[in-house]
């Protein structure tokens, strides 16, 4: 079953990075990074064109708070979202709390060992501090850094799905998983 979540207020400290809710003033460092061609494509979205869709995007991550930005010496370069997962096509978890989590990174920040790092913060903060019993992930079935970042964070494969991209594409989708009491 799908966990109610709320981050306001909730700020998760790594070695490195901040997670928090996002700011009406993260806008600029947000639009930014979505905007480069290939980073929202490997999670299923298009790329921003403009500002303005940034910006919506941005008022629903403030109205929803399931979003954490990550951000680095004080600049914002991606987030983690803690998404509702498809209760019909896994359906056995209905009897279990838990959530789905999504990710994208600035591909300015790529290949540095960030998003395991929060991945794995926003992980901890789901089993331990809200006691979820499970966390899902997916990715692409050709997105290996996505499945890397997983594998790092100790999601196994669990099963797989057809995904519904916003540009229209039916894609393969990989779902992993961390369920407590599965080692």
């Amino acid at each position: 079953m799908n966990a109610e979540i709320d981050v306001t207020g909730v700020v998760l400290k790594t070695e490195r990075l901040t997670l928090r809710p996002f700011r009406e003033t993260d806008l600029q460092d947000f639009f930014e990074y979505a905007s480069v061609e290939g980073v929202g494509e490997m999670s299923g979205w298009i790329h921003h064109k403009n500002i303005q869709d940034s910006k919506a995007i941005l008022e629903i991550f403030l109205s929803e708070k399931k979003t954490f930005a990550i951000e680095l010496d004080g600049k914002v370069i991606g987030s983690v979202g803690i998404e509702k997962y498809n209760e019909e096509v896994l359906p056995e978890l209905n009897d279990k709390l838990g959530r789905e989590i999504g990710f994208v990174l600035s591909k300015d920040y790529w290949g540095r060992g960030i998003m395991p790092e929060a991945v794995k913060a926003v992980i901890e903060y789901l089993l331990n501090d809200l006691h979820h019993d499970f966390v899902v992930c997916g990715h692409f079935a050709g997105n290996t850094q996505s499945k890397r970042v997983q594998e790092k964070c100790g999601f196994k494969p669990y099963k797989m799905s057809k995904y519904k991209t916003e540009y229209g594409e039916i894609k393969d989708n990989c779902i992993n998983i961390i369920f407590l009491g599965l080692e």
